[in-house]
């Protein structure tokens, strides 16, 4: 807590319609800043791993420690704005944006605690550390909705309940609003939900129609799914949808996924032991070189309007194309078993 002393002023009307959803109405201009107190045992905590992670990330080169600090904790502040265009432009700017899997990671860290809980000790773990966890990152509108469907998973879990990723993620945006109706206005909550909703739901309908791919099916159809779910927002928003995201998520999200197992923990260690911090952040930065690798040549070869929206029709009918032959193949399958029915 710090004692600030300075002027209220009124935000005008345009501005205020870009804040609403934060509950913003003005501005305060500060002409004096006291001594900083400390605040709760939440926020003293909070504050103090985000201090360590940013001392471990500091180790990395400027635009590599900006990157793993939003992979890890989606804090996004110190990014370049020739990084955030080109993580836009390529598809990719999710990423620093924390999400389901950054709390699946986090719970995945702890599992070797939770495990030696009893069920009810394990729910409540669970949920103290999802809710610590959406502390550390802020509070920002995709971590609440990942927190949330997190929490209402462990419930279930607990509970015996079946646990439907889409009920719970329609469950958790009911839950939100209500709590918060301003969220409705938040394009971040709009893609967090939009891409939630195509992994979960579009995502696993389209993976047995792509079985032309092999191996491939499920991560290029989990990617279209996150694509197409995010489609109406990017283009009402940004006025575009990329057309090498897909490519760039295929490439990109499995390295980043690895970031966010492996990050956390590095960051600590590295700010914890500075002796060290070069060792333990390494690898870290190699992935995330990789990453921004990545985003760059996206960046580089996006087309761009109106090439993009051809580009688009064209990637339409290759969808179209793999759904139609998957479904001949399962007639296929089924008609000597059909064939036999008495």
């Amino acid at each position: 807590r710090i004692v600030v002393v300075g002027e209220r002023r009124l935000l005008d009307d345009a501005r205020v319609a870009r804040v609403a959803w934060r509950h913003v109405v003005g501005e305060f201009i500060a002409d004096w800043v006291g001594d900083a107190l400390e605040g709760d045992a939440l926020a003293r905590s909070s504050n103090r791993v985000r201090a360590v992670i940013e001392r471990g990330a500091s180790t990395l080169p400027a635009d590599q420690a900006a990157l793993i600090r939003g992979l890890v904790i989606g804090d996004d502040r110190d990014e370049s704005p020739e990084m955030v265009e080109r993580f836009r432009a390529s598809g990719l700017s999710h990423l620093t944006a924390v999400s389901g899997q950054n709390v699946a990671f986090v719970l995945a860290a702890a599992g070797p605690l939770l495990r030696r809980a009893p069920p009810f000790g394990r729910w409540a773990l669970s949920i103290g550390l999802i809710a610590w966890f959406v502390v550390v990152t802020r509070a920002e509108p995709s971590v609440l909705r990942a927190g949330v469907m997190a929490g209402l998973s462990a419930t279930a879990f607990v509970l015996g309940r079946p646990r439907q990723p889409v009920r719970l993620l329609a469950l958790a945006v009911i839950g939100l609003l209500l709590v918060d109706p301003l969220l409705a206005w938040s394009v971040g909550f709009w893609l967090s939900v939009g891409a939630t909703a195509g992994v979960t739901a579009i995502g696993p309908w389209l993976a047995p129609r792509f079985g032309a791919l092999g191996p491939l099916a499920m991560p290029v159809a989990i990617t279209v799914g996150a694509q197409l779910g995010v489609a109406l927002p990017s283009v009402l928003v940004f006025g575009r949808l990329s057309l090498v995201g897909t490519v760039a998520n295929l490439v990109a999200v499995p390295v980043a996924g690895f970031v966010m197992l492996y990050g956390l923990p590095a960051c600590l260690l590295a700010g914890a032991v500075p002796p060290i911090a070069s060792f333990v952040m390494a690898p870290a930065g190699m992935a995330v070189a990789w990453i921004d690798a990545v985003a760059t040549v996206g960046a580089a070869t996006e087309p761009g309007p109106p090439w993009s929206w051809l580009g688009w029709l064209a990637v339409a009918a290759v969808i179209t194309g793999l759904v139609s032959v998957g479904r001949c193949r399962t007639r296929r399958q089924a008609s000597p078993v059909s064939g036999h029915t008495i």
